[in-house]
């Protein structure tokens, strides 16, 4: 046994000794399929630590994230799949060939032209696309997915001619979901307010900004001054008129300002 990955060898057998048929049963009856809500939660419970700046926590959740890791290998080796041998070798090949600036003699200058000669030699790897559109995820958010649909449609010359454009293109969407609004179609109203979602993205894009670090911050910001509004509230927020709420959420936002 390599002493340096002492902990981590030691780990692949424990979760073997759980699989086994003298292992744990709840171990033993899980699949890809059954596995997969603990994924998305272990990877999330990552980034809540990553966005908390919380070491101990960041930590504790790669560990859930090495595990699920770990477990799916396990069961792909069970079925004659792959090994977790193998994913480590595939990725060890591939962060070495899409990194030829730093294994190879290619001459690359800054961080953007990294992204560009991966994105290149990642294109390449990936000889079964047809469609710039591939190789998008179905699972992952929305707004991450609008972000890279948008980004590949660009890469094709697939763009907005300025960004006065597109605030126009905007104010376009919301006219059609007033109109939807308007005749009281309930389907046509979700897709005008789906095509507005989508032209935001675009002009976050646009700018530079990631929409999905946007949103989260927003949701972050309204989440903490509606919990100072609670803390300053001195009746039941539901007997609070609109008036009184709008000067309540004026107070918690000067408050957190201090």
């Amino acid at each position: 046994m390599n002493m340096k990955y002492k902990n981590l060898e030691e780990l692949i057998a424990v979760i073997a000794k759980l699989r086994a048929p003298d292992g744990c049963p709840w171990d033993r009856e899980q699949t890809h399929s059954s596995l997969r809500p603990n994924m998305l939660e272990e990877a999330y419970e990552a980034v809540d630590a990553i966005d908390d700046n919380d070491m101990a926590h960041l930590r504790e959740e790669l560990g859930d994230v090495l595990l699920q890791v770990v477990l799916h290998s396990q069961i792909a080796s069970e079925n004659g799949d792959f090994t977790i041998e193998d994913v480590a070798k595939e990725l060890k090949e591939k962060l070495i060939h899409r990194h030829p600036h730093v294994f190879g003699s290619a001459k690359i200058g800054s961080a953007e032209d990294v992204k560009d000669a991966w994105d290149k030699l990642k294109a390449e790897e990936k000889t079964e696309r047809k469609s710039a559109m591939d190789g998008i995820s179905r699972c992952q958010a929305a707004l991450i997915s609008a972000q890279k649909i948008s980004k590949k449609a660009v890469k094709t010359g697939f763009e907005w001619p300025s960004e006065e454009s597109l605030y126009e293109c905007i104010m376009s969407e919301f006219d059609e979901f007033k109109q939807a609004k308007a005749e009281g179609d309930k389907v046509h109203m979700e897709e005008e307010f789906g095509d507005i979602l989508f032209a935001t993205v675009n002009l976050a894009r646009w700018n530079k900004i990631d929409a999905e670090q946007a949103l989260l911050k927003a949701n972050k910001k309204f989440e903490t001054r509606f919990r100072k509004m609670e803390e300053l509230a001195n009746k039941p927020l539901n007997e609070y008129s609109f008036e009184e709420f709008d000067t309540l959420w004026r107070q918690a936002k000067k408050e957190l300002a201090k």
